[in-house]
């Protein structure tokens, strides 16, 4: 009887739900895409100065996403997915 409880209490557990994978996933995609979005707009000759480096979608868009996607990230961690 004993060895029964050992192999009850030995057996793995995750420590988030389903659902918060799945909101730990979405976060990581929106920071992923938010590098993705700030990439770019350098030029390939360094004597030559090219404005695509001060798009919107650099300085404005990427960083909102990246940020979005860490929001994202702690309300993952922080969910309770037992209510």
């Amino acid at each position: 009887m004993g060895e029964e409880k050992q192999k009850d209490t030995n057996k793995s557990q995750f420590i988030f739900g389903k659902k918060n994978y799945k909101f730990m996933f979405i976060g990581l995609a929106c920071i992923a895409l938010g590098f993705i979005l700030m990439s770019g707009g350098g030029s390939d000759d360094p004597n030559v100065f090219n404005p695509e480096i001060f798009h919107w979608r650099r300085i404005r868009l990427a960083p909102m996403l990246v940020l979005l996607g860490f929001g994202i990230e702690m309300y993952a961690i922080l969910l309770n997915p037992e209510k």
